[in-house]
Formats: structure tokens, C-alpha cells, sequence
């Protein structure tokens, strides 16, 4: 997508360091950090969000969050980590290609969703 942050970024047009890159996925630090480790798994192709999804895709993005679960030693996550997919106003969603927060390195509080 022409306009899309993550595009532009998976296509090289804006530097970001890349912790991971396979030919479905990048892996890279959140510029806002919600904890001591945080990356955004990407897939590469663009999706507004988890529901423009067809069942295929979502194998794909299966495949990334198995990929994930492998890297954990080397993103710093082996004591654990969170996963969130943010999808909407309501979510607070601020860009539109689906993307998982992943977040970690330290104790996470626990979270009901409430403000």
C-alpha cells in the first residue's frame, strides 16, 4: 500500500533496524516502548487488519507466530513474552497493516484491557 509506514519499511524506504526477515515477515523495535523489549512482527504482505484475512492468509500468519516462538533466545524473551494484535479505534490501532506487538525482557503487569 502506497501510503502504509510498515510498507514503506518491509520495501526499504525507511530504515528500521530489522531483528528478523524471512520472505514473510520482519521483526523490529516498537519506537514507542511499552517494556524492556518490544518488536512488531510484520507480515509483508499488507492486511488493514486480522479480519481482511482470508483463511490463507491467516496460515501465513500462523506461520509467523511459529517463527516467533523459535527466535525467542535471541529477541531476549525466554522468560516469556506477550503477544497483542490491535484492531481498530476501539483498540487504539495507529497503523493500518496488521502487526503483533510483542513485548517482554522484564515482568509484565497484568493487563484487563480497562483505562
Amino acid at each position: 500500500m502506497k501510503d502504509c509506514i510498515f510498507c514503506k519499511i518491509i520495501a526499504g524506504e525507511i530504515n528500521s533496524k530489522k531483528y528478523y526477515e524471512d520472505d514473510e515477515m520482519i521483526i523490529i523495535q516498537d519506537i514507542a516502548p511499552q517494556a524492556k523489549k518490544h518488536y512488531i512482527l510484520i507480515p509483508k504482505h499488507h492486511y488493514c487488519d486480522i479480519i481482511e484475512m482470508s483463511s490463507d492468509d491467516a496460515l501465513i500468519l500462523g506461520k509467523c507466530i511459529k517463527k516467533l516462538s523459535l527466535l525467542v533466545t535471541s529477541l531476549g524473551l525466554d522468560n516469556g513474552f506477550r503477544i497483542v494484535s490491535n484492531k481498530g479505534p476501539d483498540a487504539c490501532q495507529s497503523v493500518n497493516h496488521l502487526h503483533i506487538h510483542v513485548l517482554g525482557g522484564e515482568q509484565l503487569t497484568p493487563h484487563c484491557g480497562k483505562k
